[in-house]
């Protein structure tokens, strides 16, 4: 990606170097082998609430939340990606802020972003690196351990500035749904449903938050010349890599589709894709086709 000379946002709350610590149950858990809990959880923003209780075995909330100085020393990667995420983020704000007065969708509130090592406290409760990135609807944030990437590249193969920004861009394609009322909505209609049923609603909105980092892909090219040759190879490649059935069959030797809850991988490429091509947020509704032809 280009990105030389792009404003950073100054909505980042770096961190990193602070131990956030509980007074009741902390969360934990994993998949064995290269598919770490993490990587399965990937761009599983929306409710991160859900996200824990499913996934991790959350207790729920406790009080006794603090956060304390850790012993943390960003190298220069370390830092090299704080401002590339700082620089996507702010192209996600310019964005967004351009399609929702072109939408007529009143003012785009920008999201703000918590860069965290190890463990962090956050609006929709406690939570490890090993989460993955999250948006946390509670606090409109979305939060990531920069570590997240360069996993990417050693445990699945996924790489290169523009795979990173795409998992930037579909959380933040949560807050756009969170502000469209779709987030809130898809979340009360799958506490009334089987989890098998409700896992078709989540694979909906994982799709569409597929999309919309298309979209801002799409657009921020347009605003800015960001996207170089391969760049979209490279996030084509993370979405190949982050699908239920690509994962479910790296961690357990088959394929469990009643469990699916963010898509097959040909599902979150083609609507990656179906983002890029486009560049219309209009154009993505995944609750609209029905799930067999997602």
């Amino acid at each position: 990606m280009r990105m030389d000379g792009r404003r950073r946002s100054g909505n980042i709350d770096d961190r990193r170097g602070l131990t956030s610590g509980r007074g009741g149950k902390i969360l934990g858990g994993g998949i064995a082998g290269v598919v770490i809990v993490a990587i399965v959880t990937l761009l599983g923003g929306g409710n991160i609430g859900d996200v824990l209780s499913n996934v991790l075995g959350s207790g729920g909330m406790t009080s006794g939340l603090t956060a304390t100085e850790g012993s943390y020393t960003p190298d220069a990667e370390d830092e090299r990606l704080e401002e590339l995420a700082s620089q996507v983020l702010a192209g996600t704000e310019d964005v967004w802020t351009r399609e929702f007065k072109r939408q007529g969708w009143g003012e785009y509130e920008c999201p703000k972003m918590v860069l965290y090592s190890r463990a962090v406290n956050s609006g929709c409760g406690y939570a490890t690196s090993q989460t993955g990135p999250f948006y946390c609807s509670a606090d409109q944030t979305v939060y990531i351990d920069l570590d997240f990437f360069k996993e990417m590249s050693s445990s699945i193969g996924a790489d290169g500035d523009f795979a990173y920004a795409y998992v930037i861009a579909h959380e933040v394609g949560h807050h756009v749904q969170y502000l469209l009322g779709t987030l809130t909505d898809a979340h009360s209609e799958m506490s009334r449903l089987s989890e098998k049923e409700a896992n078709k609603i989540s694979v909906a909105l994982e799709l569409q938050a597929d999309f919309y980092a298309g979209v801002w892909a799409h657009n921020d090219n347009e605003m800015f010349g960001s996207l170089e040759d391969g760049d979209i190879e490279n996030a084509v490649n993370a979405a190949s890599k982050i699908g239920d059935d690509y994962l479910q069959r790296k961690a357990y030797g088959r394929e469990m589709p009643d469990s699916f809850n963010h898509g097959r991988s040909e599902q979150r490429v083609r609507w990656l894709k179906r983002g890029l091509e486009t560049g219309d947020p209009r154009s993505g509704d995944t609750f609209g086709v029905p799930y067999s032809s997602l």
